[in-house]
């Protein structure tokens, strides 16, 4: 307003309307000139025209016209680019950022549109390189977003979400960000070609975070004297070629493990041991524990000096092994991986491979191939695991009246069994028939036991909104926003704070988790739910394929996924997942999507 007359002007206009436009200049950069207020007078107008002129319609025009739009803006970059003088003035870069912005915003249906939006999110990188403002990359990593996630086809649509990852990586410094983003270019974009480079830039920040971990675990402090920590119980569950170990702890510590190798001289049988600082054994533990599963010959727990205790696992044939924590109680988890012997009656047996433990994401010489896969399940899904979540002490979420996730559940698992068994003609085996406790390391291990082709987790969830709803599918990895970690935080009855900590060692539990099939799984259940459940009901929403660390799901040696079948705090869905009728719907859309799942297996090792 013009301090003597009282009147509006232009400028005035400009400032009220577009502030974006005229933001504070950061330290080096200035706005103070006559002739950038009447350049921004000029953007304004240009905009209320346009406005005027169109409404919220967008416009169609020929090819040259945008090719023409896009080189307009393309110059005003290169210009900018060559001249030291301009980069130091944020209304250069504004310009040539609104004319990119200019033609996605009224052609975005057109080829160009695509590429304004690249290279207008890749101009924000470069001003935040100048300006210092995180703002900068926070507008950068919102259009690369949306390229992403609009133009998903696109050629640019890989290229943009390895610059999200770059953004975390070189300019915020996030690692275990940059790592979810990376990963998703290897997951959603397969046939990409910036796959090479984001699997590169894993196996760089698998060792990044490896450190920083270890770190981590130097800097813990260890309980000594009257505060030793109790190993309260060691239990197992095993097979010829898989078990699992877990050792209770009162609380976390910290540890180590190692491997002795066998020495034939001395008749000393190979070992694995777990040492856990600042903690002395229970007397009731039985010691040793006789296993004899072909894998391992016995786990014992002994005082191997006075505040470390030494758990020893004797070995009779093993191929890897991995060790991991579990929180709230805290437990540590050894699962021990053999290879299955062939037999003479089967001409064909499947055989696993023996691979080393190594830290981050497999490294692929060759394109992935899905041929494996259909080979290890035999071109056909033999066996699915079907867990209903929670049950006994534990009801999962729950609403006044008696409402408790478990029994919906469990309910769903029970109509699931006789439709994958006519749909797919195999064995469906429920972790849990009736309402009993069931611990959630005990679950994977019971998938593994019985050599599962497939595990799916079934759960209901919650929200403090009522408003909330819809259907999402997980699949095991690091979180990749904030809702994700508070719900795997909730299905693991642990605090963020110990997912975040999860998330952080989580990329050196990667090596035997089929994240790539337990994806493709993910993203065929979800959209089979959504397919069926939408003929009756229209409301529902689709939330989508989403990553978290649940425990549920980690150690699992085959696709598993997690569903998350509605809101139990939602009025609407909370009705609907009371009825037999919607359970039913829910079940046909996840046995249509394990169903498309299976034949895209089916279809691409026959060359489909």
């Amino acid at each position: 307003m013009n301090a003597v007359s009282g009147h509006v002007t232009c400028t005035d206009l400009a400032f009220n309307k577009y502030p974006a436009l005229i933001a504070d200049a950061p330290k080096g950069l200035r706005l103070n000139s006559k002739k950038t207020a009447l350049t921004v007078v000029w953007m304004v107008l240009t905009l209320m025209l346009l406005s005027l002129w169109g409404g919220n319609k967008t416009f169609a025009a020929p090819r040259k016209v945008t090719q023409e739009l896009l080189k307009e803006a393309d110059d005003c970059r290169d210009d900018l680019y060559r001249s030291a003088a301009k980069k130091k003035y944020r209304h250069h870069w504004s310009r040539c950022i609104n004319l990119y912005q200019n033609i996605s915003t009224r052609y975005p249906k057109s080829e160009e549109a695509v590429w304004a939006m690249y290279k207008a999110a890749r101009m924000y990188t470069n001003l935040y390189r100048h300006s210092g403002r995180p703002k900068d990359l926070d507008e950068a990593v919102d259009i690369f977003r949306e390229v992403v996630e609009t133009y998903r086809s696109h050629r640019l649509a890989d290229d943009a979400q390895y610059r999200i990852g770059e953004v975390f990586y070189k300019y915020k410094e996030d690692p275990t960000q940059a790592y979810v983003e990376f990963l998703k270019v290897d997951i959603m974009f397969p046939e990409g070609d910036m796959r090479p480079k984001a699997r590169s830039m894993l196996d760089k920040l698998a060792v990044i975070l490896s450190e920083k971990q270890a770190d981590h675990e130097k800097n813990q402090t260890v309980p000594t004297g009257d505060s030793l920590v109790l190993v309260k119980d060691i239990r197992h569950w095993s097979t010829p070629t898989y078990t699992r170990v877990v050792i209770d702890l009162e609380r976390p510590v910290k540890y180590g493990s190692n491997m002795l190798y066998e020495d034939p001289k001395r008749q000393i049988p190979g070992r694995l041991y777990v040492d856990l600082e600042g903690t002395h054994v229970g007397s009731d533990i039985e010691s040793p524990i006789p296993i004899k599963d072909g894998l391992l010959q016995r786990a014992r727990a002994g005082q191997y000096t006075k505040d470390r205790v030494r758990v020893v696992l004797d070995i009779d044939n093993i191929s890897g092994y991995k060790v991991f924590p579990l929180h709230d109680p805290f437990r540590i988890v050894v699962d021990v991986r053999g290879v299955e012997k062939k037999t003479e009656n089967k001409k064909t047996a499947p055989v696993k491979s023996s691979r080393p433990v190594r830290k981050g994401t497999r490294r692929v010489k060759k394109p992935s191939s899905t041929v494996s896969l259909a080979r290890q399940l035999g071109l056909n899904v033999r066996r699915i695991v079907i867990d209903p979540g929670h049950g006994g002490k534990d009801p999962g979420t729950y609403f006044k009246g008696g409402i408790e996730e478990k029994d919906i559940v469990l309910n769903l698992a029970k109509a699931m069994v006789p439709k994958l068994e006519k749909a797919l003609g195999c064995e469906v085996i429920l972790t849990r028939t009736k309402d009993v406790f069931i611990p959630l390391e005990k679950r994977t291990a019971f998938a593994n036991v019985n050599k599962a082709d497939l595990f799916i987790s079934l759960h209901v969830n919650s929200h403090h909104l009522a408003r909330v709803h819809g259907i999402e599918t997980y699949f095991l990895n690091m979180a990749t926003d904030k809702r994700a970690v508070m719900l795997a935080a909730a299905e693991n009855a642990t605090s963020e704070k110990n997912i975040s900590d999860l998330q952080k060692i989580l990329n050196e539990l990667m090596l035997n988790t089929k994240i790539n099939e337990s994806s493709k799984l993910a993203y065929e259940v979800q959209k089979g739910i959504i397919g069926r459940v939408k003929r009756t009901h229209k409301k529902v929403k689709d939330l989508g394929v989403k990553q978290a660390p649940f425990y549920v799901l980690i150690g699992a040696e085959m696709p598993a996924i997690l569903v998350e079948t509605g809101f139990i705090t939602n009025p609407t869905e909370r009705r609907l997942l009371l009825t037999s009728k919607y359970i039913d719907y829910l079940a046909d859309g996840i046995v249509r999507g394990i169903d498309d799942y299976v034949k895209s297996i089916d279809q691409t090792y026959k060359g489909g």
